[in-house]
């Protein structure tokens, strides 16, 4: 059987991606990662039973520190590593999908949907710094990028993915319920992380200063 490896939040993209894969007959492990900044683990852990898929919660490693201190990629609002976070959990994402002889890994990603990490630019450098390269599939703006790997091989359908794009909710949602997710199931909007908050940022950038 196909399988793959999701990145899931607990947010209504990363839901809907799992969808997507379900729909097509794809058995999905889903991957919560754990930070000292983040909040949605209980919601990550809603969402993947609401869908019927095991979950995984790993956390940080000592080096995650190292990221926020001096990210590659710089920061967004706040203290907010976005690219070099998310570089950091699809090479962890990598060693899982080795591990449950997964063919593949999907995320909630949506083309300019988030200004930090989302431009077709930066996922182009999130999936080459990763090592995944053209093993990343974004399935809910699949088809305004490239044909990946599982595509090219027919392990997933293309005709049945989908090309949204910017901030707007409307079509996701719509997909949401076209999916059978009751309104329970769709969440409000939520980066989960502390880091993009900017009073919080702000304590962390001088947090960095002093320590330096």
């Amino acid at each position: 059987m196909t399988r793959c490896v999701a990145l899931l939040s607990g947010g209504l993209d990363s839901m809907l991606a799992i969808r997507i894969m379900q729909a097509q007959g794809i058995e999905v492990e889903a991957l919560n990662f754990k930070t000292m900044f983040t909040c949605c683990q209980d919601t990550s852990a809603q969402a993947a039973r609401a869908l019927g898929t095991n979950i995984t919660v790993i956390g940080q490693e000592d080096d995650y520190l190292d990221l926020v201190r001096a990210p590659q990629y710089g920061y967004g609002k706040g203290a907010n590593p976005c690219v070099d976070c998310r570089i950091y959990m699809f090479e962890r994402a990598y060693k899982l999908m080795e591990a449950v002889d997964a063919q593949f890994i999907i995320s909630g990603e949506v083309v300019g949907q988030r200004p930090m990490s989302q431009k077709r630019s930066d996922l182009n450098i999130i999936a080459t710094n990763s090592g995944l390269e053209d093993l990343l599939l974004r399935p809910l703006s699949a088809k305004l990028l490239s044909p990946t790997q599982p595509e090219r091989e027919g392990l997933v359908d293309r005709e049945k993915l989908y090309d949204f794009h910017g901030r707007s909710r409307k079509g996701l949602i719509q997909l949401a319920r076209d999916f059978g997710f009751t309104e329970e199931m769709i969440p409000t909007p939520s980066t989960g992380c502390a880091l993009t908050e900017p009073e919080f940022g702000n304590k962390v950038h001088d947090l960095i200063q002093i320590q330096i």
